[in-house]
């Protein structure tokens, strides 16, 4: 269907050159209450929202289908984790946007989890010294949000998709702040700081709490797709470029 902004509900004939938005998640445990496409569904739901304004402006875009695995060997350890790991991610990354380039006009990454950024700032800047158009882009704000399967993502997955949220088994896992978490997590992984996958406490997560953060993850990325200001790493900006 040409109405969609779904490449894979497209045929080849009804592909324009147009911005292809790539939603990068991961596959990885989001505590014993969220499932492990938590991040793809979220990069999904902003892709998706991007490309709404970008065709309501009257040009075209399209939604490509999630990359589901990324960079996630924080996560080694709990059942349900595949992860890629950061130079075969790059490595896709980088085959991905050459042979997408082809034909999209330009191609942003919607990113979703943390653990993809290194891959991202190996491959994008790699693309861009090919002189392809290619950036990539957070879901996150800039004020920050909790580390893990907190109050923020628990509430984010109330809104975008409450059917696989399992609230009943939601409990607090390390709640101390993410900078004082950092060298264990670094040394031990998640599992080693938080037995549960839980770095936060999902305890009071709402629905409306979630759709204000979606709002605010949309209205933040938007501003950095429609500026389009490339700075360091290929990361789009609403700054000036580096």
């Amino acid at each position: 269907m040409a109405d969609s902004p779904h490449l894979a509900s497209r045929t080849w004939r009804e592909v324009p050159r147009a911005l292809l938005l790539v939603p990068l998640g991961s596959t990885e445990q989001h505590g014993p209450h969220l499932p492990v496409s938590t991040d793809t569904f979220i990069a999904t739901a902003v892709a998706d929202d991007l490309a709404a304004r970008w065709r309501a402006d009257g040009r075209d875009a399209i939604v490509a289908p999630p990359l589901v695995f990324g960079a996630s060997g924080e996560h080694q350890g709990f059942a349900g984790t595949i992860s890629l790991g950061t130079a075969a991610l790059a490595f896709a990354l980088l085959e991905l946007g050459r042979s997408a380039s082809e034909w999209a006009e330009r191609i942003v990454f919607v990113n979703g989890h943390g653990g993809n950024l290194e891959a991202l700032r190996d491959a994008v800047p790699t693309l861009r010294s090919e002189r392809r158009d290619v950036a990539w882009l957070p879901c996150a704000l800039e004020r920050g949000t909790d580390a893990h399967a907190g109050f923020d993502e628990t509430s984010l997955m109330l809104h975008l998709w409450p059917a696989h949220v399992r609230l009943d088994l939601a409990e607090p896992g390390a709640t101390a702040p993410i900078a004082e978490l950092l060298p264990r997590l670094r040394a031990e992984g998640v599992k080693g700081v938080a037995p549960n996958g839980v770095l936060g406490d999902p305890t009071g997560a709402s629905a409306d709490h979630g759709a204000r953060l979606f709002a605010e993850l949309c209205e933040t990325a938007w501003s950095r797709l429609s500026a389009g200001t490339v700075a360091e790493g290929g990361c789009l900006t609403h700054g000036p470029a580096a």
